[in-house]
C-alpha cells in the first residue's frame, strides 16, 4: 500500500528522473508511451492503479442501451476506483473512439480519484483539461467508445501504452507523461529521486554558472562531490 510519506516525495520529483532510477535497476520500459497531460500545469499525479481494459468492440454487444446496465464495466469502474488512486484504461491504443468523456472524468474527480490515464482518447478534452484532475491520453477523440471499444474487465493486469500494469502498481504523471513503478519498489524509487532531484538541481545551478560537466555530472571528481556536500549544508 502506497504510504503517505511515499506519496508525498512522489509529488516532488519528475517522471524523468523515476526513469533512471527505475533503470538502475534494469526496468527500462516504465514510460507510458505517447500519452499527454491535458492540464499540465497541475501538481503531479500519483496514486496506485487501478484499471480497466477494453477490447475490439462488437456490433451485436456494443449499442448505446449498454450503459443503462449498472454492472457495465466502465461505469463500475468509474464508481467503484478508490479515493487516491489512478484509473488506467487499457484502450490498445487507440484514440479513434473515446476511452471516457467529461462527465466520467468528473465524477471520478469529485469522488476523490487521483487521475485518470487512457493510451486512446478522450471526448470533451477541453472541458477535461479545465478539471483539477490530472488527465492524460493520447488525442482528443469525439466518438462514443462503443463504437470501437467494449470494457471488458476491471483491476486486472493491462497494457497501456506498451506498458505492462497490474493492479497497485504506483502511476505517476508531470508534465511531460507518466511512469508506473512495481509496487514493491516504490519507496526506494522514491527515496533515490528525491537524492537525485537534489543533486540535479545543484548540476543545474553549476552549469548555469558556466561549469563544465565534465567530472560533474556524473560526479567523478573529489572537488565535485565535496562541492555538492557544501551545497547540500548550506541548503
Amino acid at each position: 500500500m502506497l504510504s503517505e510519506a511515499t506519496r508525498e516525495k512522489l509529488k516532488g520529483v519528475s517522471t524523468a528522473t523515476l526513469t533512471t532510477a527505475l533503470f538502475k535497476r534494469n526496468f527500462r520500459n516504465q514510460f507510458i508511451q505517447d500519452v499527454r497531460p491535458l492540464n499540465p500545469g497541475l501538481p503531479n499525479m500519483v496514486g496506485e492503479a487501478f484499471t480497466l481494459r477494453y477490447i475490439p468492440a462488437r456490433e451485436d454487444l456494443d449499442g448505446i442501451q449498454v450503459f443503462e446496465d449498472r454492472e457495465h464495466p466502465q461505469r463500475k469502474a468509474v464508481e467503484e476506483c478508490p479515493p487516491g488512486a489512478v484509473m488506467v484504461i487499457d484502450s490498445r491504443k487507440d484514440a479513434r473512439a473515446a476511452s471516457a468523456g467529461g462527465i466520467l472524468v468528473s465524477r471520478m474527480m469529485m469522488r476523490g480519484v487521483a487521475g485518470v490515464v487512457t493510451d486512446g482518447g478522450f471526448r470533451d478534452s477541453p472541458e477535461i483539461a479545465q478539471l483539477q484532475m490530472p488527465a492524460y491520453h493520447n488525442r482528443p477523440s469525439a466518438p462514443t467508445n462503443l463504437t470501437l471499444h467494449h470494457a471488458l474487465d476491471i483491476n486486472n493486469p493491462i497494457g497501456c501504452g506498451d506498458v505492462p500494469i497490474y493492479p497497485g502498481d504506483i502511476i505517476v504523471g508531470d508534465g511531460e507523461g507518466v511512469v508506473v513503478i512495481p509496487a514493491h519498489l516504490a519507496d526506494e524509487i522514491a527515496d533515490e529521486a528525491v537524492r537525485m532531484t537534489m543533486f540535479e538541481d545543484f548540476v543545474q545551478e553549476q552549469v548555469l554558472a558556466g561549469h563544465t560537466i565534465l567530472g560533474l555530472y556524473p560526479p567523478t571528481t573529489s572537488e565535485a562531490v565535496a562541492k555538492f556536500e557544501a551545497w547540500k549544508a548550506r541548503r
